[in-house]
């Protein structure tokens, strides 16, 4: 079927997604995702200025000399920068429509703490602030980044038992609003939205080890250690959503979200909390651009101004 004619509209609103103003109750499609991860170095700074109390808590971490005060003490802080997140996700369950999904791309944190090596489960946090939001939990998909060196493990080398397994793995949780969508019947953008059989089959196994992560070329980005591959959005949008849907990214870092959704004619919305990456992102989106295949429309908004 021939891709219906359509021109899509942008918005990059510069601002914190905890409070998503500028969005109508019920009028977003899908959501695509990879937020600031818990306990990993590079967004501790991120956590600290957005609450006072995690940084009082790693205040309070460096000066304890007692250990079982320190475990404690990590676990609060692990705790405080899901709180963080957790009215993202309670805007994403009033925006969404009936029937909306959720596609938060996760990785779970290793780190010493009191020179002990343990894990902060990040994606099962997730999924317990969800259920509880009200969302459905749908299968998700465990991305395995092909980069990651396959004998790149700590612990004690071939002896048992010290080693530790490979964290190479990401999750891809996917979450619904309600029951299935509803369509019209011979809803034309949806017939135009269709995958191929090798695609559907590719796309919805659980594991996909065929994307390769990939490193980001802005050097004041340094925060961010790996861009967010293309592929996934790119991926995710055609299979939750139809042409013509709008798709919100709540972190939308250089803009990847806001790209894809150009290029396969869908509607996003996107917030960034840093507004240094605005040059980024309309380099990345061909914001100056014009394009016959798919015609679009920007609107770059800096709350208060």
């Amino acid at each position: 079927m021939k891709i219906p004619a359509i021109k899509t509209t942008h918005k990059i609103i510069f601002g914190d997604s905890r409070y998503m103003d500028e969005i109508e109750d019920e009028s977003v499609h899908l959501v695509v995702t990879s937020p600031p991860y818990p306990m990993i170095q590079i967004w501790d700074d991120l956590f600290k200025s957005l609450d006072d109390r995690i940084r009082e808590k790693w205040e309070e971490l460096e000066q304890t000399t007692d250990e079982n005060e320190k475990e404690r003490i990590a676990y609060q802080i692990y705790e405080l920068m899901h709180e963080v997140l957790l009215p993202v996700w309670k805007e994403l369950y009033r925006v969404l429509i009936p029937g909306g999904i959720a596609c938060i791309n996760i990785g779970d944190a290793t780190r010493k703490v009191n020179g002990i090596f343990r894990l902060f489960p990040n994606h099962s946090k997730i999924i317990e602030h969800f259920e509880k939001i009200g969302f459905v939990t749908l299968p998700y998909i465990l991305w395995k980044k092909p980069t990651n060196k396959p004998n790149a493990f700590l612990g004690s080398g071939f002896l048992p038992t010290n080693a530790y397994v490979t964290l190479d793995v990401e999750y891809i949780l996917i979450f619904r609003k309600g029951g299935p969508r509803r369509f019209k019947p011979k809803d034309p953008y949806r017939y135009a939205s269709k995958y191929t059989k090798e695609e559907r089959d590719r796309w919805f196994s659980q594991i996909w080890n065929d994307i390769r992560g990939v490193r980001q070329n802005h050097s004041a980005l340094a925060r961010r250690t790996a861009a967010y591959p293309e592929e996934i959005p790119r991926r995710l949008i055609r299979m939750f959503s139809i042409i013509g849907d709008t798709v919100l990214d709540p972190f939308l870092g250089t803009g990847t979200t806001t790209k894809v959704a150009i290029e396969l004619k869908r509607n996003s919305i996107g917030y960034e909390i840093d507004p240094n990456l605005e040059p980024v992102i309309k380099e990345k989106i061909g914001a100056n651009q014009r394009r016959i295949d798919s015609p679009f429309e920007v609107r770059f908004i800096h709350r208060g101004q």
